[in-house]
């Protein structure tokens, strides 16, 4: 399973193509519409989330309902394109005013304009822009609904936002208790962190932070242990560390790990009663030489501050060489709730993929009979 996408922050819409979905799996709007909605949602989140509506475009793949096995289509209309429709217009030159020239630290628009030799950072910052994430959780949409077929589980959490933590809660997958617009376990923390994001939208800045995502129910043996780019924890990186803002990932306790002896970190393996194994801890998070181990994969995505800054830090003019303050842009205080909902789709992405590499199918059934089957095979179910 790969996809692409396309479209611009500011644009017509954004659009994703979904390859390798098998035919047969039922898919209706609320599928994808919750999720949408959720990465709308957050603690944090500016005025732009007030103006668009993102809703879904079949274009292709679908029919009655039911994945046709074809390439899916779908495209996210951009409501606030009126309002920009003279300045990103695909065909007549831009009209001036919206400009930018002064790159933000922190933004791709300084390394963006280098690269492509633009003196406009307009002509990157649209693209690199955080609203790409649509796309790709419209995607992920379709890759949770075809590993809850396959009885997988994808969910999420806060763990840390502007410094102050929030441990996981002891089931992650009760999730949907948690407050939407600051899903921390601790309500305590939450209100912390509210003061913190109210502080820090005051004093025109932004806040990072810490998102915890894990899949239920993921079978043994995805991903391999025999090439670099096989390995399950390496794709999972690749997948999250993509997402805009994220500048770290961990699998399992791999950051405090790092600080342990080898006696306290890893995972003991013990008969379970009836046959197979038992993990009485899963600090691997799921995953052991780049294969998973029948354990809840666990990995977490570190979110730097947003770049955009109500009170910019210094910059230089593209244009005319001289210092100045960056530009600014509507923008979040925060995207680390949103960027929760971004992670989980990256995940199921990562899974639905690794999951058909490994059982294949053109249909949903035969996928789900080849896991029922490798099940039923394994020591435990797993």
């Amino acid at each position: 399973m790969r996809y692409l996408t396309a479209g611009e922050s500011h644009g017509p819409g954004l659009t994703v193509i979904l390859e390798g979905c098998p035919a047969g799996l039922r898919l209706a709007p609320e599928d994808l519409r919750w999720d949408l909605q959720r990465r709308q949602r957050g603690a944090g989140r500016g005025a732009r989330q007030k103006i668009e509506r993102d809703e879904v475009r079949v274009l292709g793949g679908l029919r009655g309902g039911e994945t046709l096995g074809s390439p899916l289509a779908f495209h996210i209309p951009n409501l606030d394109f009126e309002n920009w429709a003279p300045f990103l217009d695909p065909w007549e030159p831009p009209a001036p005013g919206k400009e930018m020239t002064l790159p933000r630290p922190g933004h791709a628009d300084l390394a963006g304009c280098l690269k492509y030799r633009f003196d406009d950072a307009r002509q990157v910052l649209e693209r690199a822009s955080a609203r790409e994430t649509a796309a790709r959780v419209a995607a992920g949409a379709v890759a949770r609904r075809l590993l809850w077929e396959c009885g997988i589980t994808v969910v999420s959490c806060v763990t840390a936002l502007g410094g102050v933590e929030s441990p996981p809660p002891g089931d992650l997958r009760g999730f949907a208790l948690l407050d939407p617009e600051l899903p921390m376990a601790d309500g305590e923390a939450a209100e912390r962190a509210r003061r913190a994001l109210r502080e820090a939208a005051k004093a025109g800045d932004s806040l990072g932070g810490r998102a915890r995502v894990e899949a239920h129910g993921v079978p043994s043996g995805l991903g391999s242990h025999v090439h670099w780019d096989r390995r399950l924890d390496a794709r999972l990186a690749f997948h999250l560390m993509s997402i805009p803002s994220v500048k770290a990932v961990e699998v399992g306790e791999g950051v405090a790990a790092s600080a342990k002896r080898g006696s306290e970190v890893h995972d003991p393996i013990l008969p379970r009663e009836g046959g197979g194994f038992l993990r009485p801890t899963n600090r691997a998070g799921g995953v052991e030489g780049g294969i998973t181990n029948g354990e809840p994969v666990v990995a977490s995505v570190y979110f730097k501050p947003l770049a955009t800054l109500m009170r910019p830090l210094e910059s230089v003019d593209l244009r005319t060489g001289l210092p100045g303050k960056a530009s600014k842009e509507r923008s979040d205080v925060t995207a680390v709730v949103p960027g929760a909902v971004v992670a989980e789709a990256a995940v199921a992405l990562c899974l639905a993929d690794a999951l058909l590499e490994k059982f294949g199918g053109d249909s949903m059934s035969d996928l789900t009979a080849a896991v029922a089957a490798w099940r039923k095979s394994m020591p435990g179910g797993r």
